[in-house]
């Protein structure tokens, strides 16, 4: 079983850090990434999912750590979880099982993607701010292309994927579950 160690991670705290600008706390980190590595290094593959990983959230405060460091250490330390995740049910439930939950996944965010223009998402009200629709349907149809031909996406450009607010837009937890799908699938097939 090859794992991807997550030690550096965690060895490489102290981030740098923001300055006079908001940063991750820097104690909500360090425990973050302490109990990721205990996790990691106990092999108990369910005390902590790459999916908590992923959703990791901390709060903002001046002279925290980067913002942009801490989370492309996160992505990091998620594709170990997922990596680990990958291997412990490929080895008990199996090759084809395992294929098959992962190709069902794809399917029903596919299908959602596929939806016309401007309508692939719920909206918020009129007078509510959701995503920009043109935005998120620009990066629909490049997921898309990529569940459905291979086109070239990396996980890393899923997470890192920002959208502008409108009036009227897109629900906002509906397509950061969508996109947190995505990251899933191309995870589980490494």
């Amino acid at each position: 079983m090859t794992e991807t160690p997550i030690h550096d991670e965690v060895a490489a705290t102290p981030f740098p850090t923001s300055g006079r600008a908001k940063g991750y706390e820097k104690r909500a980190v360090d425990v973050f990434l302490a109990r990721a590595r205990e996790v990691f290094e106990s092999d108990d593959v369910g005390a902590l999912r790459s999916s908590e990983v992923r959703a990791a959230a901390f709060p903002l405060v001046r002279g925290g750590y980067s913002v942009t460091a801490v989370d492309a250490a996160l992505g990091r330390v998620e594709d170990a979880f997922a990596a680990r995740e990958r291997e412990h049910a490929l080895s008990n439930l199996g090759a084809r099982a395992w294929v098959a939950e992962t190709r069902d996944t794809a399917q029903v965010v596919l299908d959602r993607l596929r939806r016309p223009r401007g309508a692939r998402f719920e909206r918020v009200g009129i007078l509510h701010y959701g995503y920009r629709v043109d935005e998120v349907d620009v990066v629909a149809d490049r997921v898309a292309r990529y569940l459905a031909a291979g086109d070239p996406v990396t996980p890393e450009q899923v997470r890192s994927v920002a959208f502008r607010m409108q009036r009227g837009g897109y629900r906002e937890a509906q397509v950061d579950a969508v996109l947190d799908s995505v990251v899933e699938v191309m995870l589980a097939i490494g």
